[in-house]
């Protein structure tokens, strides 16, 4: 008796610390997976072999100038991507197609920062303006900013602002997108196929005015348009806002006046430090790449610079959440590279989106308080749950805050196990579909 007794309190204690022991387990069996899936590829920078010191760098060489060609880890970005990365921006190879369509990009986001604001605000003070009024409500908020960035970005491409129906297929697409990245969900390559149907009938009734030239054709340009603005641009500023809004729902004593933009921006900084937006850059060198006197990467290299260990060097190596460090910290300093190395592919709205991130931010926290109790990481699987409170509304109280924080410490339990089983999939149908080994062996033929 006192045996069945003794097995039935380990079994509560078992089941009872699953939150705690079991997701990060799950993790690092995925990747155990990834690798027996994939093999052993590429050099993490920094690393064993590149320190730090070198980041930077070996970054901005002219040689690690490659980026799909040559690497096994690009089927399953390829896969992710699709349909269309071939023509996505962040994959295209370095040449003449790489620079035209870059250009292009940076045509669209070469607009003064007032309308960069004015897009944004506008845009958030509509979402915001579809919530239900006078009370605290529950929201996912990279759900609640995804239709904020869909009409940015339609409004930065088209020039008009952007209809209901078009703001939905966008945040389908979009949506899909990253669910499938996170590996909380499968492909729906209908719901991505909608979009481009959608850019390809535009460009070809001649109704969008941002067109590649030949002998880009306009199925390119539409592949192009959805990948650069309405995939990428879309989840990245939703994603950026998620951590902003939820940096702020766990750290009230930090929020600053909305109308102190300096304090906003350090806000910002400091959660893309804690939380950046990018995980791992690969880029296969074209040439050796002399590191100094005892290492030298060879031609064909694939090094994979990770931007979250790098933040976690330098002068704010720390993981505490400080926004006022950037008052007397310069971010040339602090290895600090929220949208990238400016050498070698940075982001290229890395002008436009502080501006808009900041007046976004600013229209939230004119109108709300946050609060949250969630666990909140770097890739963010649970969409930022929060709690908005119109000034003059009661909050949530700590009895829906414990409930939230159990709800979610739970919930991990699920998506772990959803992400081991989903992940698991993707990573194999992507190794047998093999998109971006077959794409290079075509065009060699």
């Amino acid at each position: 008796m006192i045996l069945f007794i003794l097995l039935g309190v380990l079994l509560v204690l078992l089941v009872w610390s699953l939150p705690r022991w079991l997701p990060p387990a799950v993790v690092r069996l995925r990747q155990w997976i990834f690798v027996r899936i994939n093999g052993e590829e590429g050099i993490p920078v920094p690393g064993p072999l590149v320190g730090a010191e070198h980041f930077e760098r070996v970054y901005a060489d002219p040689a690690a100038d490659g980026r799909s060609r040559g690497a096994g880890l690009s089927d399953l970005f390829w896969y992710w991507l699709a349909p269309g990365p071939q023509m996505h921006q962040e994959h295209l190879e370095p040449g003449e197609r790489y620079r035209t369509v870059a250009r292009t990009t940076r045509q669209v986001l070469a607009m003064p920062h007032t309308r960069s604001a004015g897009l944004a605000a506008a845009a958030t003070r509509r979402v915001l303006g579809e919530l239900p009024g006078g009370r605290t409500v529950r929201v996912r908020l990279r759900d609640l900013m995804m239709p904020v960035w869909a009409e940015v970005w339609y409004e930065a491409v088209f020039g008009e602002p952007c209809p209901r129906a078009a703001r939905d297929l966008i945040v389908a697409n979009a949506d899909d997108v990253v669910t499938a990245l996170k590996a909380t969900g499968l492909r729906h390559l209908d719901r991505r196929d909608r979009m481009t149907r959608y850019l390809l009938g535009r460009i070809e009734a001649g109704t969008c005015p941002v067109l590649l030239p030949e002998p880009f054709t306009a199925q390119e340009t539409a592949w192009y348009l959805q990948g650069a603005f309405f995939n990428t641009a879309v989840v990245q500023m939703s994603e950026a806002m998620a951590h902003v809004l939820l940096t702020v729902a766990a750290y009230p004593d930090a929020v600053p006046d909305p109308d102190d933009a300096a304090a906003v921006d350090r806000l910002i900084d400091e959660t893309l430090r804690v939380h950046p937006l990018f995980g791992i850059a690969h880029r296969i060198t074209s040439a050796p790449i002399v590191v100094d006197e005892w290492v030298t990467l060879p031609a064909g290299s694939v090094l994979l610079f990770d931007y979250l260990a790098y933040q976690r060097t330098g002068p704010a190596a720390d993981d505490a959440f400080d926004p006022d460090r950037w008052l007397g910290l310069p971010r040339k300093e602090a290895h600090f590279i929220p949208y990238g190395v400016t050498a070698n592919r940075a982001c290229p709205a890395r002008g436009a989106a502080p501006v808009m991130l900041r007046a976004a931010t600013r229209e939230v926290l004119r109108r709300y308080a946050l609060s949250s109790s969630v666990q909140h990481t770097r890739s963010m699987p649970n969409r930022g749950p929060a709690y908005l409170t119109p000034a003059g509304t009661p909050g949530p109280g700590r009895a829906r805050l414990a409930l939230m924080a159990l709800r979610d410490r739970w919930g991990g339990v699920g998506r772990s196990l959803q992400q081991l089983v989903l992940g698991t999939w993707m990573v194999l149908d992507a190794r047998r579909q093999r998109l971006c080994t077959t794409y290079f062996q075509e065009e060699r033929v």
